[in-house]
């Protein structure tokens, strides 16, 4: 045995390290703030959606330096405070900026077991209880899609899920990549459409397959792909030398809540052999049951809380296992006393992992899949009511009918009604959305994101996924952009 250091060779080991007690009455006064200031003022729509400050200004408030000695009970206390009263509240029922939204309790609750547990599902001997809830979870996320059998693992995310398809794809098609690389592999090509998530450019250069050869197909007024360009650009990339390998169509785009038309992209995909992903970032509500893959987050519209994505597969031969197990032996020994195909760990690239099916299973045990259909009926309810009212309302006006939940439109203040034929009307109109949005944020009273796309100047990005948003919000929603969009 080597001679040890020194380091540590005072400190008495008799007792813990840790005072038990001190630390069990520390987080019954956590949980109260936790309750005041994170979920009852949080979901109080009598209160700010954010208390807005400028970085300087905050990091003063916030005292961020971290010190050699460490503070008392009181002012760790309201460090808590400060990190709620200060953080945007997601859970608020005028916040509209993001797909996700909301607080539910019970999936909160799971949250908390999930980080008291502070456990890794990757193996059963240390996660019994969450390998197991894991397990049933996509499965019952896979008999939604729409298959019988299949496989699938939590990611950290919906763009980490989409890389994983993209990884499984090459690997199914190259096993060789695996332990060789890309160096001997043909130019591989893949293809997404125009209105795609950013991700999958990502992942291509993430995996060294190049964001140049990520193929970016026409889409339709809509934003749907169209699979007559597919046709074309798998075509064209053929006749350049390249290997066509991987297709991502997406059900519910980010900005316009477009739908891929998912049967005839199938088509295309059978005709030339490739891997068909499906991206349904909130719901894939046409079940996409001909794809070889698909992202589900639940974080977003069943409003489960970050992060709960979901990779299934419809491959049930242990192609995920294939692709990114290494049989690491202090982990994954083959000669355990029990099942060793419970220890799951190995189908994913992480070795720690967050068991973030727990929140979704407590959820749903709470509610349901009515209960959970329900929450969907009234987001769609929701956004049906919200669009009647911007058809009534002078100086609204739609980008396009929406499909799904996204509901984009434009605010037009009366400075520039009826300008619409003048040379500079859009490009003044694109400046309203930013203005009306820093109004709102300095106020506190809301949040709504904006964003251009295409040849289209910036608009509104409407989508209630939180079913605590009542009629009352969504009015209020409509007076505070035309209160705060009336004199620009």
């Amino acid at each position: 045995m080597a001679e040890p250091s020194g380091i540590g060779d005072s400190i008495p080991l008799d007792d813990p390290g840790l005072d038990n007690t001190a630390g069990e009455e520390f987080l019954q006064e956590v949980f109260q703030i936790l309750l005041e200031e994170g979920v009852r003022k949080s979901t109080d729509v009598t209160q700010k959606v954010c208390d807005w400050k400028e970085p300087l200004e905050l990091r003063e408030l916030l005292d961020l330096e971290l010190r050699s000695d460490g503070e008392g009970r009181e002012r760790l206390l309201q460090r808590c405070r400060d990190v709620l009263r200060l953080s945007v509240r997601t859970g608020h029922p005028r916040f509209f900026n993001q797909l996700f939204s909301g607080l539910d309790h019970h999936a909160l609750a799971g949250r908390f077991l999930t980080e008291t547990l502070n456990t890794s599902p990757y193996t059963y001997e240390v996660a019994p209880v969450l390998v197991l809830m894991e397990e049933q979870v996509l499965a019952k996320l896979r008999e939604l899609v729409g298959w019988s059998s299949g496989d699938g693992i939590f990611a950290p995310g919906g763009s980490m899920s989409n890389m994983l398809a993209m990884n499984v794809a090459r690997f199914r098609r190259f096993p060789e990549s695996r332990s060789r690389g890309n160096w001997d592999l043909p130019r591989l090509a893949l293809f997404a459409s125009q209105e795609s998530h950013y991700s999958i450019q990502k992942g291509a250069a993430f995996l060294g397959i190049g964001m140049d050869n990520v193929h970016l197909v026409r889409t339709d007024e809509r934003g749907k792909m169209i699979p007559e360009e597919l046709e074309k650009e798998i075509q064209r990339v053929k006749a350049e030398g390249s290997e066509p390998l991987f297709v991502c169509a997406t059900s519910g785009t980010t900005v316009l809540g477009a739908f891929d038309p998912l049967d005839a992209i199938a088509d295309v995909c059978a005709r030339h052999g490739l891997w068909l992903h499906v991206d349904g970032p909130s719901n894939p509500a046409v079940p996409p049951a001909r794809a070889d893959s698909v992202t589900w987050n639940p974080h977003k519209l069943l409003m489960v809380g970050l992060q709960c994505s979901a990779f299934l597969l419809r491959d049930s031969s242990g192609l995920l296992q294939r692709c990114h197990g290494v049989g690491a032996s202090y982990l994954f020994q083959r000669d355990k006393f029990y099942d060793v195909s419970l220890d799951t760990g190995d189908k994913s690239p992480q070795c720690g992992r967050r068991a973030d099916g727990l929140k979704l299973w407590i959820l749903w045990k709470a509610v349901g899949s009515r209960g959970l259909g329900r929450r969907v009926e009234r987001a769609f309810a929701a956004t049906r009511y919200l669009l009647e009212q911007v058809k009534r309302r002078e100086g609204f006006q739609l980008v396009m009918e929406p499909e799904f939940l996204n509901l984009c439109f434009w605010f037009i203040p009366p400075s520039l009604r009826g300008q619409e034929s003048s040379p500079e009307f859009w490009d003044k109109l694109g400046k309203v959305a930013p203005a009306i949005k820093e109004k709102m944020i300095r106020r506190g009273s809301m949040m709504v994101g904006y964003q251009p796309q295409g040849s289209r100047v910036n608009f509104f990005r409407q989508i209630v996924t939180n079913p605590a948003v009542t009629r009352q919000d969504l009015d209020f929603f409509l007076d505070e952009i035309q209160e705060l969009g009336w004199d620009l």
